[in-house]
């Protein structure tokens, strides 16, 4: 599997951020992390890339970013934009941020409001959408602040804030989400502290004016990648493939769990440690998939693969039901209503609700595909896409996508190895 995006981008920005050489193996290469590397050099870094893959990233320190000399474009990727208002809330810069037509349509308030109470100034388009600038302020003001909605990109922009603002920044998280930035920050020697409080909510903080050391890294694969094969397997009549290098951080990998609820047959071989991070190969075979409720309460964990869950559901016996997926509406595309449109275009019986789709499978049986001459559309989205050329695979006349362009953002050689492992 190609490396977790989300390892990917945090080890670049605090490379960037630490004084010395950070080495990493294993980064992905898809256009969204090499946006947040392009981003990083523009405000002073140095990373290069040997040609046997090893990455270097020559650190400025905690509150060395330097001013870019243009907009920073951030493609398709929210994860970087959020990611980098966090840091450059703290330093005394101003940078403006642009990306792509979807992008430009995701709001950022959910950063933008708890960064403006740190100090800093935003001039952003309708909406709190991009085009948006971004004037930082050093020092910057600490903060405790509830998450009101989980998301691992706000607690991780408010963290990096913390870094160069003195004393100590606190963010209280209610309901868990994935922890890549907790684990790499103390990897790098920030100085976090993670409590359970009485209510259960997590609570982080980090003490500002940090001193970062310089680390190797090699990041795991990415779960949210694997997932693609995982179900594909197991839709597939005859399929035994081995996934491997998985990150299996708890925080990211509910979906394995969901799927085994299902009946999916997922095992588990040489489970080990990389870089802090719980990693195995998945051992997984065809499975005849049963229809559940899927608990709201795993939604963080698995935000990102709820797009090819519903492709397992539509082939599963039964009625699968899925609730709390409001944050699905608002990323790359409107998720929900995106899936709806195209498992129903390809012979699936979905209904949409306000939070989620609940969904009557085939049993095992393919879909039919799409009608000659129409295409299933998505979005400028690549996990719709890929969600799509899975669904493909279990349908009688195939499932026309009218875009794969996207996909490069997050799994370059998705269709290439998809076409290798399933001999198409």
């Amino acid at each position: 599997m190609p490396g977790d995006k989300s390892i990917s981008h945090r080890s670049i920005m605090l490379g960037a951020l630490a004084v010395g050489e950070t080495r990493v193996t294993g980064l992905l290469e898809g256009e969204d992390v090499l946006s947040t590397a392009a981003a990083m050099r523009a405000m002073g870094a140095t990373i290069t890339r040997d040609e046997d893959g090893m990455w270097h990233v020559h650190g400025v320190g905690v509150g060395g970013l330097l001013q870019p000399q243009q907009a920073l474009d951030m493609g398709n990727s929210g994860t970087s934009t959020r990611l980098l208002m966090g840091l450059v809330a703290s330093h005394p810069i101003t940078a403006t941020f642009i990306g792509d037509a979807s992008l430009s349509k995701r709001p950022m308030g959910r950063v933008i409001d708890p960064l403006s109470t740190m100090g800093a100034e935003f001039t952003a388009s309708p909406g709190g959408r991009l085009p948006l600038t971004l004037r930082g302020i050093s020092p910057a003001v600490p903060i405790e602040y509830r998450l009101p909605v989980a998301s691992a990109q706000v607690k991780s922009a408010i963290l990096l804030a913390g870094l160069n603002t003195p004393g100590i920044t606190t963010v209280i998280e209610p309901i868990p989400t994935r922890d890549h930035s907790e684990r790499m920050l103390r990897g790098f020697g920030a100085e976090l502290t993670v409590e359970i409080a009485a209510d259960g909510a997590r609570v982080i903080r980090v003490r500002g004016e940090a001193e970062l050391k310089p680390q190797t890294i090699t990041v795991p694969g990415d779960p949210s990648s694997a997932a693609f094969f995982v179900i594909a397997a197991l839709l597939v009549e005859g399929s035994d493939l081995v996934v491997e290098n998985v990150g299996l951080n708890p925080t990211r990998a509910a979906l394995f769990d969901v799927l085994r609820l299902m009946g999916g047959s997922i095992e588990e071989l040489d489970r080990r440690d990389v870089g802090g991070e719980p990693v195995a190969d998945l051992r997984v075979r065809h499975s005849a998939l049963t229809g559940i409720a899927v608990d709201p309460a795993v939604v963080p964990s698995m935000v990102d693969e709820f797009p090819v869950l519903f492709v397992a559901a539509a082939l599963a016996k039964g009625r699968t039901v899925t609730t709390g997926l409001e944050e699905l509406r608002v990323k790359e595309s409107d998720r929900i209503s995106a899936m709806h449109a195209a498992l129903s275009l390809a012979g699936a019986t979905v209904t949409e609700t306000e939070d989620g789709l609940i969904i009557d499978g085939t049993g095992g049986d393919p879909l039919p595909g799409t009608p000659e001459g129409q295409a299933v559309v998505t979005h400028l989205d690549h996990r719709i896409a890929m969600a799509l050329a899975v669904a493909g695979l279990a349908s009688r006349q195939g499932i026309e996508v009218d875009d794969t362009r996207p996909i490069a953002t997050s799994f370059p050689v998705f269709e290439s190895l998809l076409a290798q492992v399933s001999g198409a």
